[in-house]
């Protein structure tokens, strides 16, 4: 446009390039609706600082302000103050993909921290520098296998039990890979591994399971599950967090070819749809792998140096070659689960972990005590959250719960989950009365 600084065309420039489309003037180009046009005039009043401040702040009011005991693949954690003041420096806010290592060295080595973190907790030797979240991380594992697997099938098998969302994710993207998603039965919580036996054959091209499941169940045979995956040449995907990775069953040693999951758990406050995805597997995938790898390498003058060592994501090979469309990271995300992670350290990790087996163990006693309600319905170990059991409709009681200010989620007729984590944890007792009024 004329005039504009990002469009530095003379008005004889224009009007040559508007004759040789065809049209007259810019607009034009662009079939807008009127009733959404521009029409000179935006209908907002201005407004000081403080009266734009006054009227948010009467905005936020008018949201419930409720304990969310919610869970489902997006956990709160507390985040150290330190993970804000050291991500929000400007050499990180401002920095978009790090494509020149001589001004970005900063940046890449705590990518290449980030992916060393991943590589530690879930054994296996290949980690990318970030995915998008766990769902499409997931996708892409199936794309993977898809291109790995000499078996000549197109079934992508996963939990019954599978999140709707992550679910849909899945099946969008293995619709234009031609693969087909079908589900395995579970059994109390986790997967029924004879019935996943009697179904795997050829026409299987990845299995996958998580651990913990999406109801809190921590998986107990995952191994034989790797080796019903294995001896049917299908891909082993395994799901899981960076929080629960740091005490259970390491995914390399149950046979797992790939890791995917969600990061965010770490250097995140919950927010319902923004993630960070994991995304690990064995060496002989390292080409496979999409989006980017950042890896450590040397300078003219021999200085250890980081650099973005492969791209296989469209915008930097040709389209045929890629394996990814995916056209961004979650560089500055990763960047916050690095720092979150390094700042509590490998004990204290640990001890995050251990404390979302023993909490959750512990209210869900104290609700297995109340009349009309049973905790856990699944006889298994649990991390973090756990289904309850009640006489009454789950919905109604949800309903009065979060009337009294407690956020649960209704997964049945008579199914609730209650998720516990350090965030909560000092509100249990307030959730249980508020449970044995309700019921």
């Amino acid at each position: 446009m004329s005039g504009s600084p990002y469009a530095p065309h003379t008005d004889a420039e224009t009007e040559a390039m508007l004759e040789a489309i065809g049209v007259d003037r810019e607009e034009a180009l662009f079939d807008i609706p009127d009733d959404v046009a521009f029409d000179g005039a935006f209908g907002i009043d201005g407004h000081t600082e403080r009266g734009i401040r006054e009227e948010c702040a009467a905005l936020f009011e008018r949201n419930d302000d409720a304990v969310e005991f919610l869970g489902r693949g997006h956990y709160g954690h507390y985040v150290p103050s330190v993970v804000d003041h050291l991500s929000d420096r400007s050499e990180f806010l401002t920095s978009y993909t790090q494509y020149q290592p001589e001004v970005s060295q900063g940046f890449l080595q705590a990518l290449f921290e980030y992916q060393s973190m991943l590589v530690e907790l879930t054994g296996l030797p290949v980690a990318n520098c970030s995915m998008y979240d766990a769902a499409t991380a997931l996708a892409e594992a199936a794309m993977l296998a898809d291109r790995v697997r000499a078996t000549g099938g197109d079934v992508v098998l996963v939990p019954d039990h599978l999140r709707e969302g992550k679910r849909a994710v899945l099946e969008n993207y293995c619709d234009g890979a031609d693969l087909t998603v079908e589900a395995y039965p579970m059994d109390d919580g986790i997967a029924d591994v004879d019935a996943l036996t009697d179904r795997v054959d050829d026409d299987v091209v990845m299995v996958y399971a998580e651990n913990p499941t999406v109801r809190g169940c921590i998986e107990e045979r995952l191994a034989a599950i790797g080796d019903v995956a294995d001896e049917n040449d299908a891909l082993f995907t395994l799901g899981s967090d960076v929080v629960a990775l740091s005490v259970l069953e390491e995914p390399a040693s149950v046979g797992a070819d790939a890791v995917v999951g969600e990061a965010g758990a770490l250097g995140l406050p919950t927010s319902y749809g923004m993630g960070l995805g994991v995304f690990a597997c064995r060496d002989d995938y390292l080409r496979q792998v999409p989006g980017r790898l950042v890896g450590a390498s040397e300078d003219a003058d021999g200085t250890r140096a980081f650099t973005l060592t492969l791209q296989t994501r469209e915008q930097h090979i040709r389209k045929e070659r890629a394996t990814s469309n995916i056209c961004t990271n979650q560089a500055w995300v990763a960047l916050r689960a690095a720092i979150h992670a390094a700042s509590i350290g490998p004990d204290g990790l640990v001890d995050l972990a251990n404390d979302c087996v023993r909490e959750a163990a512990a209210l869900a006693a104290q609700i297995d005590e109340l009349p009309g309600a049973t905790a856990p319905v699944h006889d298994r170990h649990h991390f973090r959250e756990f289904t309850v059991r009640t006489e009454q409709p789950a919905a109604a009681i949800a309903g009065d719960l979060a009337n009294d200010g407690f956020a649960v989620h209704v997964v049945g007729e008579h199914l609730l989950q209650v998720c516990v984590t350090d965030l909560n944890a000092d509100r249990t007792d307030d959730l249980v009365a508020a449970f044995t009024e309700v019921i």
